[in-house]
């Protein structure tokens, strides 16, 4: 009976959550890449060099890691329905705003401020899961979650591509009407939001009282465990070394997967390349990237797994990334962009099952929040390093492997995790 209950319970969870965050974080992370098209005609038509697309680009990341801890603290405090819906529609009224952008220095100014208005928005979701699904449930789920960040690739890059090629609709260039409808989608979706979430499973209802009765109580025992001889103060989510460990592997993976989204149109371009073929074949890596990345969760949930999952993965991103720096043509360029894609976006989902396992209450809030502001600035050293290189060496190759050496920092901490723990196992068992 206590299965049937367990099985019932987790599909309707699902079903009422995943897809409600996937569609949130397709439109956040279209959000954030869209940049990248953006790129293809609005750097000439506003005269910015690689460098200053680089910096503007990456400054987003500033934004979000300034206000990403407070924003999660205080969706703590009021609720993850209206701080969601704040932070989408904030970011909405930003997005709009980039229409106007006439200068350098109102594209910096206008790309922090959008990364002020998004802060809070993924670590409060992953926060938003921890309180619905149990622990062995929630490495899959995330992996469902965060594949909406490829197939935002997947189904932007074309998407964008069309739009560009809309020159001249409502008066707009291109880009312009891009970021247009994004930030009308954004503020649709955050009204939404305020109506359809609801803040924990007590305030449900649409599980009947068994279900939502299996549901606290299976939870409420998860955090018991978690909470055996552990302080739970939002300064110990802060101070942990897992947490800052686990922060700095997130900003080599963040350098990668935003380096890789912001600068693939222009790395693929590159090749000659027209900007509608350019979005199609963008589209391939995503493709792949989504199908690979929930097999690869499925497997760390099944195994109860995290480690190799992560370091594995890493690597494999490392070498696409070594690869792509390398190639001259354009087919081992696609390669080597979908085992980058592939093994950026599997990491992910086991990594951030990692955190929840000794985290909970103000400690889980503030230690999910500044494992992802940290490492969020990778967000901002990969893309400004690569528009930096690109413009001195005049070529992606040497930007490429910068971003394969934060990778590989980002598997020997993750590794370095692992043996820690396995020494505290044995130093504890020898007390």
């Amino acid at each position: 009976m206590s299965n049937d209950i367990e099985h019932i319970t987790l599909r309707k969870i699902t079903w009422r959550i995943v897809p409600f965050v996937m569609f949130a974080y397709f439109i956040a992370f279209f959000d954030r890449i869209n940049i990248g098209f953006a790129a293809l005609t609005m750097n000439q038509d506003l005269g910015f060099s690689s460098s200053v697309f680089g910096l503007g680009a990456g400054l987003f990341f500033v934004g979000y890691f300034i206000t990403d801890v407070p924003s999660n603290v205080i969706l703590q405090k009021v609720g993850p329905r209206i701080w969601l819906a704040r932070i989408m529609i904030s970011w909405g009224v930003i997005a709009a705003c980039m229409m106007f952008v006439k200068s350098a220095n109102g594209f910096y100014l206008l790309r922090f401020l959008l990364g002020v208005a998004e802060a809070g928005f993924f670590s409060g979701i992953i926060l938003y899961l921890s309180t619905w699904f149990p622990i062995k449930r929630r490495a899959q789920v995330i992996a469902f979650f965060m594949a909406a960040a490829p197939i935002s690739a997947m189904l932007g890059s074309p998407l964008a591509a069309t739009i560009l090629s809309m020159h001249g609709a409502l008066g707009l260039k291109g880009w312009q009407l891009m970021f247009l409808l994004d930030a009308i989608a954004a503020v649709i979706l955050g009204i939404f939001t305020f109506f359809y979430l609801n803040d924990r499973p007590q305030k449900n209802n649409w599980l009947n009282k068994s279900e939502t009765a299996w549901l606290i109580n299976t939870l409420e025992q998860e955090g018991k465990n978690k909470a055996s001889g552990q302080k739970t103060s939002l300064w110990k989510g802060l101070s942990d070394i897992r947490v800052l460990t686990l922060a700095i592997v997130y900003f080599g993976t963040s350098a990668g997967l935003y380096s890789l989204n912001i600068w693939s149109p222009q790395f693929l371009k590159s090749f000659g390349l027209t900007t509608l073929q350019t979005g199609f074949i963008n589209a391939l890596p995503a493709a792949l990237t989504v199908i690979a990345m929930i097999i690869w969760a499925k497997h760390s949930d099944k195994t109860h797994e995290r480690t190799w999952h992560v370091v594995s993965a890493c690597l494999l991103a490392c070498v696409g990334f070594i690869l792509a720096g390398s190639v001259h043509s354009l087919t081992l360029a696609v390669v080597a962009l979908v085992m980058a894609s592939v093994g950026i976006s599997s990491c992910k989902p086991p990594l951030w099952s990692i955190p929840s396992l000794f985290l909970k209450g103000p400690a889980a809030a503030a230690g999910l929040a500044a494992i992802n502001s940290i490492g969020n600035l990778g967000g901002f050293a990969g893309p400004a390093i690569i528009g930096w290189l690109k413009e001195t060496t005049g070529s992606f190759s040497l930007a490429m492997y910068c971003v394969a050496g934060m990778l590989l920092l980002s598997a020997i901490l993750v590794l370095s995790i692992q043996v820690n723990r396995k020494r505290e196992a044995v130093n504890n068992s020898l007390a």
